[in-house]
């Protein structure tokens, strides 16, 4: 792999117009990756869902070279109907399209740049691959006072022109004081067989407020990972919903600081997965000051042969007095082959706290189905109410009503 690697990484260098200097920063951060490798089941934050034998056994031979100088034409079929929205459309992981259209220019300032160095501090692998093959980083500020009139979507598509291909993105995200971004990442991916690695970066002044909903509902034999990583000033607000349900492999990771008085997180999730499908959240909420707040809940339906995993980890500093800190997952297992994996963890070096975190799994309860059959409905409805009341608890959750309405939709849940 590691000549392939290095093949294709001076494929890219040839193609793109890079200093010295961020030639050695992307070198660096390959030799990381190559000494690391793909993450595998030996590394603890990796035990649900093994990258690298995944890759092994369902696609192969990865080709990490992307021509991203060769435009794609854009599919307008996959844009999201009936909610008035800016957009951002990701082909085969080259922005082929950038419309505010709907907001004032001047309150949002766009960039790009060659440079994909990471300020933060972490441990993984699929950051340095991102880092090392990503073509430029493009840069989303939106100036103070400013809170965008429509959403904003993030189409991720990939056409046929690439397959058994590593795609990585990366976008950074500045929300100035008292902003306020309602962003949407919408998957429609009709190609097989690639690895897609996106790593997003958010700093939030305060009083800023970020609603992110990640959607990936239609179904594809790819493997996506997904990282968030989110700073959070004073008073600011985070809010992550995500739908996974979509991909044959999908791992969703969010890490959140929050270093401001005041700040607060919250991620909810849904996994609705059919037969064969292997997906993982896994969350880290910070509480890095005092007077923070943080929520999580998971909900898993899972069919024949699938497995969800969520692991989540509150971590309280010492400093960080006056935490509240919630986390519970619950898991339907819809077949005897399914399987949920929870892994809760609370880390908390401060007295004056409250922190609590939960998970249950079982089937769906007979008593309830038969009791609903006594009222007229048959087996398949019963179970489709139980199963649409259990999800529609999580989507509840979202504080944007129109985006809630279009994410009932997508589901198909009923009130």
């Amino acid at each position: 792999m590691s000549e392939q690697l290095l093949s294709d990484f001076h494929k890219i260098i040839k193609t793109s117009k890079i200093s010295k200097e961020e030639f050695e920063i992307k070198k660096d951060y390959l030799n990381k990756f190559i000494e690391s490798g793909f993450p595998n089941r030996k590394q603890e934050d990796w035990k649900f869902l093994d990258i690298s034998q995944i890759i092994k056994k369902n696609i192969g031979d990865l080709s990490f070279f992307n021509d991203y100088l060769q435009s794609n034409k854009i599919d307008t079929s996959i844009f999201v109907d009936g909610l008035e929205h800016n957009k951002i459309i990701f082909i085969n992981g080259r922005i082929e399209k950038i419309d505010f259209n709907y907001e004032d220019q001047n309150k949002i300032q766009l960039t790009d740049e060659t440079k994909t160095d990471v300020s933060f501090d972490y441990k993984n692998s699929l950051i340095d691959l991102n880092s090392a093959f990503t073509h430029k980083v493009f840069k989303i500020f939106i100036k103070k006072n400013y809170s965008l009139n429509k959403p904003l979507i993030i189409y991720h598509s990939t056409d046929d022109k690439i397959k058994s291909t590593n795609i990585n993105l990366r976008l950074d995200f500045e929300l100035g004081e008292n902003s306020c971004l309602k962003l949407i990442d919408f998957f429609t991916n009709n190609t097989a067989k690639n690895f897609i690695n996106i790593f997003y970066n958010f700093n939030l002044k305060q009083d800023a407020i970020l609603k992110n909903y990640k959607i990936d509902k239609f179904k594809n034999d790819n493997l996506k990972y997904s990282f968030n990583n989110i700073e959070q000033g004073n008073n600011s607000v985070s809010e992550t919903f995500i739908l996974s349900a979509g991909s044959d492999y999908l791992k969703n990771e969010i890490n959140c600081n929050l270093n401001g008085e005041y700040s607060s997180a919250f991620v909810n999730g849904v996994f609705s997965l059919k037969e064969n499908q292997q997906h993982e959240i896994r969350t880290t909420i910070n509480h890095l000051i005092e007077n923070t707040k943080s929520y999580q809940l998971i909900k898993s339906v899972l069919g024949k042969n699938s497995k969800s995993a969520y692991q989540g980890k509150i971590f309280v500093n010492s400093k960080a007095q006056k935490t509240d800190g919630y986390q519970l997952s619950k898991a339907i297992l819809l077949d005897e082959t399914s399987e949920f994996n929870a892994k809760p963890e609370l880390e908390i070096y401060a007295d004056d706290v409250r922190c609590s975190h939960g998970s249950a799994s079982g089937s769906l309860n007979e008593d309830s189905i038969f009791y609903l059959m006594s009222r007229g409905l048959n087996y398949q409805q019963s179970k489709e109410l139980l199963i649409n009341g259990f999800l529609l608890d999580v989507v509840e959750k979202i504080t944007d009503s129109e985006i809630k309405n279009l994410i009932k939709n997508i589901i198909g849940l009923k009130e």
